[in-house]
């Protein structure tokens, strides 16, 4: 089974976003900043449905709740979700999903040892 997001249950999103990590200085607690640009979840005929964000891999589940639209011009433009940690077992857990994703996206990463920076297509 590949990695996939989802905003509604059983519609993986097509767009491939934008990560940012950002982590404390003791590595146990952290934020991953997700920027969809122009998403197939913005259509207008589902605009303010999306209760979440859902990120799917083998081992299960991970949500979360933190999803906005970025408006350009009084028009839906882009998804920002926030994923936060609060363990090093659950930074590790996102780190294996993140790696599935990329993997079934073609992806990499680049960044240093704290950061792990745009994803690359």
């Amino acid at each position: 089974m590949g990695a996939a997001i989802q905003f509604f249950r059983g519609v993986d999103e097509p767009v491939v976003p934008d990560i940012r990590l950002t982590r404390s200085r003791d590595g146990r607690t952290g934020q991953a900043m997700f920027v969809f640009e122009e998403p197939d979840a913005l259509a207008p005929e589902t605009m303010g449905d999306i209760a979440g964000m859902f990120m799917l891999d083998e081992e299960g589940e991970l949500v979360t709740r933190e999803v906005v639209a970025r408006f350009v011009n009084g028009k839906a433009f882009a998804l920002e979700a926030t994923y936060t940690w609060k363990s090093t077992e659950d930074f590790e857990r996102f780190m294996r999903f993140a790696q599935r994703y990329a993997d079934s996206h073609d992806l990499g990463f680049s960044g240093g040892k704290d950061q792990a920076d745009d994803a690359e297509g």
